[in-house]
């Protein structure tokens, strides 16, 4: 596996990488990608939901308190949807090793490349509607790759540390969450600190995904080269 490493990094700026499936359709998003993104799309989902109730607190129930786990239930469905993200995320970077070229573009920025940074701003420019084509890309454009790497991948690592973090303040210091995540209340002694943090990533996250799916809506119309790209995984090649 180590071996094959420089050959893929070298296939991520490829812009023409991929196994061809025939003359104008190239095969990008292998079907464990496209599982993972659609399950994690769900994950975010739940866990947006439940952690923005869990943040703000839910309308008191009548009745004994016996009787009443609704909050219960939210953080249920909280703590089962991120360890389906988490599990999620694991398997995802172990694909970005496995798979093709294209599975490795979230991980692997290449920031240090005077060419990466000039079509940064060519897409810049296409986005704004200034520019009048944008760069020729198979798989993720280099502005996607740069907000989902630091917007998405980096966030989401933050997210799944100090989640568990705050978890396994509930489940005892012998936990194992404890015991692998218990070190971020060394950089934030105040648990009401890391539950910020927190919950200012799920913003973040949330933000990521409103320009997510705008950016995916506009590529389709414009170019009809987005939503179908995730759903079959192959994509047309055009002039």
């Amino acid at each position: 596996m180590l071996d094959k490493s420089p050959q893929r990094l070298a296939a991520v700026d490829s812009a023409q990488a991929g196994r061809g499936v025939g003359r104008d359709v190239t095969y990008v998003y292998e079907a464990p990608v496209r599982l993972w993104h659609w399950v994690n799309a769900a994950a975010i989902l739940v866990l947006g939901v439940t952690g923005y109730l869990i943040g703000t607190g839910t309308p008191a129930m009548p009745g004994e308190a016996s009787g009443n786990l609704l909050f219960g239930y939210i953080r249920f469905a909280h703590f089962s949807a991120g360890y389906v993200l988490s599990v999620g995320f694991l398997l995802r970077i172990y694909w970005a090793l496995m798979g093709n070229s294209h599975a490795m573009q979230i991980f692997c920025v290449p920031l240090w490349r005077r060419c990466f940074w000039r079509e940064v701003y060519h897409e810049i420019r296409w986005y704004a509607f200034v520019a009048v084509e944008p760069e020729r890309h198979v798989g993720h454009n280099r502005l996607a790759q740069l907000a989902i790497f630091f917007m998405f991948t980096q966030t989401m690592t933050f997210m799944v540390v100090t989640g568990f973090a705050l978890y396994g303040q509930g489940a005892g210091d012998d936990s194992w969450q404890y015991e692998l995540f218990g070190w971020a209340f060394a950089i934030w002694p105040n648990s009401q600190d890391v539950h910020t943090w927190h919950h200012l990533g799920l913003w973040v996250i949330v933000t990521f995904a409103v320009v997510h799916i705008y950016v995916v809506i506009r590529e389709d119309i414009m170019s009809r080269r987005s939503i179908s790209s995730i759903i079959s995984g192959e994509r047309e090649l055009r002039d």
